[in-house]
């Protein structure tokens, strides 16, 4: 009777571990087949019908110019290239007793061209930032009409301003003249071209090298004499 116990248990054991290596076989056959180094179990790789890399169709892009910047495009034959400071000498210098805002001026550019321009233009540079350098004000900035707040009682906003001069005191129509008859002598000169820096908007100085495009080519010999 023992024996048959024993018999029936150790059958029951043998199955049962049969059974767990038969599970596992299965498992492992569908998971990586009949080879020991199981690839199959590796992750797949998602992969798109489409390829990701696609021939390039177009010319290679011309990098020569970091090496050596490209030549500046020629300056048109409708515009006059001259400095900053020699346009309004040039402006500055045509005034006479009788001169009025609408009256032209003439000066040579730096190309040597003839060139016609009006006060408006030169105008534009009093109200221009940055003229002077990088975060310079506008002289039109602190040289305003209102003579009360206006440095020196100078007014750079209106032809009438800067004809009538500064120090201007109690609104007196005339002041100290700033143009003079010498341009490189002149208060407007020394002002623009020589850094003042106990003078508080006149730390930087106008440069003769700032070139602007300004006026106009003016066909004839010029009618005045320019700075």
């Amino acid at each position: 009777m023992n024996d048959d116990v024993r018999k029936i248990i150790y059958g029951t054991i043998t199955v049962f571990l049969l059974g767990v290596m038969a599970w596992i076989s299965i498992i492992y056959v569908s998971a990586c087949g009949v080879t020991l180094t199981c690839n199959r179990g590796a992750p797949r790789v998602d992969r798109t019908p489409i390829p990701t890399l696609i021939p390039a169709t177009l010319p290679a892009q011309d990098v020569s110019w970091q090496s050596e910047p490209p030549a500046a495009p020629p300056a048109s034959s409708d515009t006059c290239r001259v400095s900053a400071v020699n346009f309004i000498g040039a402006w500055a210098t045509s005034q006479t007793p009788k001169s009025t805002e609408a009256d032209p001026f003439y000066f040579v550019d730096k190309d040597g061209k003839n060139c016609e321009a009006n006060f408006s233009e030169a105008l534009a540079l009093f109200n221009q930032p940055n003229l002077r350098g990088a975060d310079s004000l506008a002289c039109t900035s602190c040289h305003s009409g209102d003579l009360t707040v206006a440095p020196a009682q100078l007014d750079l906003s209106a032809f009438a301003g800067i004809i009538a001069g500064s120090r201007r005191e109690a609104n007196k129509p005339k002041g100290v003249n700033i143009l003079g008859g010498d341009w490189k002598a002149s208060l407007l000169y020394d002002f623009l071209v020589n850094a003042k820096p106990n003078i508080p908007g006149h730390e930087q100085a106008l440069s003769p090298e700032t070139m602007i495009s300004a006026g106009k080519p003016f066909a004839g010999p010029l009618p005045t004499a320019t700075p």
